[in-house]
């Protein structure tokens, strides 16, 4: 027979366990469920990234053909896939800018903007926003929009990119014939870089400058 001392232990258990044996095993589930559920979420991105890694290969295949030739249409295709099946990946911009190198080989600049004003609105990190920003300064530079493509370049611009975006403004400020602009540039550029880096095609253009001056 239970003694009153044990009733009143075993009442004690029993709404205990009322009160918390239910969250007791919800949260011990809930556990469960977001330990299989991180791993299968890991499982899935893993899955992404060799599906989207896989594409670009063979985009990349396509777009760096040996004969010089790539087929536009089938980089096209490709980069679509890429866009549709891993939008904002950074596999899925790369593509954009293969397609964009393609459309300017083809004689069809405006899709190159399209594709590059894309990456810009949306871009997947800092080295791709100033990538797509400078190769859309050139394609525009092409078109005779030669002064569009250096307002684009007037955006703030992270240390590590400096030089190439000085040397570009440098490019364009020439073709606009405000030379003084451009030796400013280049020597913002020359001074970005290491001494090594300097001495080259940069420093042609700043002898070329000085030569147009004498």
């Amino acid at each position: 027979m239970v003694s009153r001392t044990e009733e009143e232990e075993l009442a004690v258990i029993k709404e205990w366990w009322a009160r918390n044996g239910q969250p007791l095993l919800t949260g011990s589930v809930l556990a469960l469920v977001i330990v299989f559920g991180w791993q299968g979420w890991q499982k899935y991105q893993t899955n992404q990234a060799e599906g989207a890694s896989q594409l670009y290969q063979q985009l990349l295949e396509t777009a760096l053909n040996p004969s010089g030739e790539p087929d536009a249409a089938k980089v096209a295709e490709l980069a679509n896939r890429l866009k549709n099946d891993f939008a904002g990946s950074h596999y899925a911009q790369y593509g954009r800018l293969f397609v964009a190198k393609v459309a300017v080989e083809a004689g069809e600049p405006a899709d190159a903007v399209a594709e590059l004003e894309a990456i810009i609105a949306e871009p997947a990190d800092d080295n791709l926003a100033e990538l797509a920003r400078q190769r859309l300064a050139r394609v525009l530079a092409s078109q005779d929009k030669t002064a569009e493509g250096l307002a684009l370049l007037e955006a703030d611009v992270d240390q590590a990119y400096l030089a190439s975006r000085e040397e570009l403004k440098g490019d364009l400020l020439v073709l606009l014939g405000r030379n003084d602009e451009a030796h400013a540039a280049y020597m913002k550029a020359k001074a970005a870089l290491s001494e090594d880096a300097a001495v080259g095609g940069l420093q042609m253009k700043l002898d070329d400058l000085a030569k147009g001056d004498a």
